[in-house]
């Protein structure tokens, strides 16, 4: 038989992945829709709130459904709601605006977490040889959702209005994702080059109930929510914060350059971590990250951009490393609730922390905030001390060799 050629599958699923990034982007949409709908702008910000708590649900229940239905129904179900959420947004009109936390919210939300799930979860079963550039370069495409749409939909709303913008995103994703979803499967089971490199690279495929009762897991989730929280102490405060730094005719590039930032985390540190190890990969992660938040208190103009580049970058790179580092330690045959479930500790840090950060701030001065960031940077580098090394990555060279052994198998000859 021919193996399809996984590099095609990789390359689907990261342009699906770059629609999805749309979560990011609200920052955009906030002021135009506030006054297409006649709403103050504080009430109109909560839509990014509900939309992350709903990603981070889809993440879980799109898991354990591409576990037990095969990643393509789901990431086709998650691509017509997210299309789904944007046009239902242009119907939502000034009598009833909280309605847009339904639409883009709740129903954007939770598609967007399943199709981030299910493309990142079929990836590690592609390349369990090469988990975090597979991851790295999944994810990647999320983070630079912002780099490219960002220009695009700020045109968008200014030519053509509000509920058009939402159509066209809504009709676009629509077209892209659900023909990039069919590209997207697990390996066959019975193609004996992928049968050979996932027995040797790993160990025991645990079950969600079974990772659950490992210690191992906790400091995976933990390290994940103490890790993340200066990105998302600092993303809402950017615009206001970069201008106070210096920035005010370059604010709307500081918005960019955490796009920037977080892609090229998501990839450069998730590709490094196959060479270097998954564990030092997270300390420098939590070490980076200290020192910038650290930095961050004082930091002016140019050095303040470098500083934001440095958080989302780091922030990026959590995404992927955590990922394959989920894989590494508990297999990838229930990756997708597996996952989910370590993506609990994201969700509760992007929920909790903007929170403290508000009850310690008059608005003018962040300096506790960032204190407090860089805290939790100290705590996440001590979990990531007390995690075990799992035993697959010592499988790591059989699984490389293996690979190289199938060459006549080999899933970058095959045709799809």
């Amino acid at each position: 038989m021919k193996t399809k050629n996984r590099y095609l599958i990789l390359a689907a699923g990261m342009v699906i992945q770059l629609c999805a990034g749309i979560i990011y982007m609200w920052s955009v949409f906030r002021a135009p829709v506030a006054a297409h709908l006649g709403w103050d702008i504080g009430s109109t910000g909560l839509t990014s709130s509900v939309m992350l708590a709903l990603f981070v649900a889809g993440i879980i229940i799109g898991g354990k459904a591409q576990d037990k239905l095969g990643p393509r129904k789901v990431t086709i179900a998650g691509s017509i709601l997210i299309s789904a959420g944007m046009m239902l947004s242009a119907a939502v009109s000034p009598e009833a605006p909280w309605v847009i936390y339904v639409t883009y919210g709740v129903i954007g939300g939770f598609g967007v977490g399943t199709v981030y799930t299910s493309t990142v979860s079929v990836m590690q079963k592609w390349f369990p040889d090469r988990r975090g550039f597979a991851s790295g370069m999944t994810v990647s495409a999320f983070g630079f959702s912002l780099v490219l749409f960002s220009p695009l939909a700020k045109w968008a709303l200014e030519k053509i209005g509000v509920p058009h913008t939402f159509l066209l995103f809504g009709i676009a994703f629509l077209l892209i994702c659900v023909l990039c979803s069919l590209l997207i499967e697990n390996p066959p089971k019975n193609d004996p080059a992928y049968a050979q490199i996932t027995k040797a690279s790993t160990k025991k495929q645990h079950k969600t109930s079974e990772m659950l009762k490992t210690k191992q897991y906790y400091l995976i989730a933990a390290g994940m929510f103490f890790t993340l929280p200066a990105y998302f102490i600092l993303n809402p405060i950017l615009m206001d914060l970069g201008a106070e730094r210096g920035l005010s005719n370059l604010a709307v590039v500081g918005v960019m350059l955490t796009g920037i930032g977080s892609a090229s985390g998501r990839l450069i540190i998730s590709w490094s971590s196959d060479k270097i190890g998954r564990k030092p990969a997270m300390i420098a992660i939590a070490g980076f990250t200290l020192i910038a938040t650290i930095t961050t208190i004082f930091a002016q103009d140019i050095l303040f951009l470098v500083c934001l580049f440095a958080i989302a970058f780091c922030f990026g790179g959590s995404a992927s490393v955590y990922a394959a580092f989920t894989a590494d330690n508990f297999g990838t045959e229930y990756i997708g609730m597996n996952f989910g479930c370590v993506m609990l500790g994201f969700g509760a840090s992007a929920l909790l922390f903007p929170v403290i950060s508000n009850a310690l701030t008059d608005g003018t001065d962040y300096t506790m905030p960032f204190i407090v960031a860089a805290v939790t940077s100290v705590i996440a580098i001590i979990l990531v001390l007390l995690m075990k090394k799992p035993s697959e990555e010592h499988q790591k060279n059989k699984g490389l060799g293996a690979f190289t052994s199938t060459a006549s198998h080999s899933p970058d000859r095959g045709t799809a």
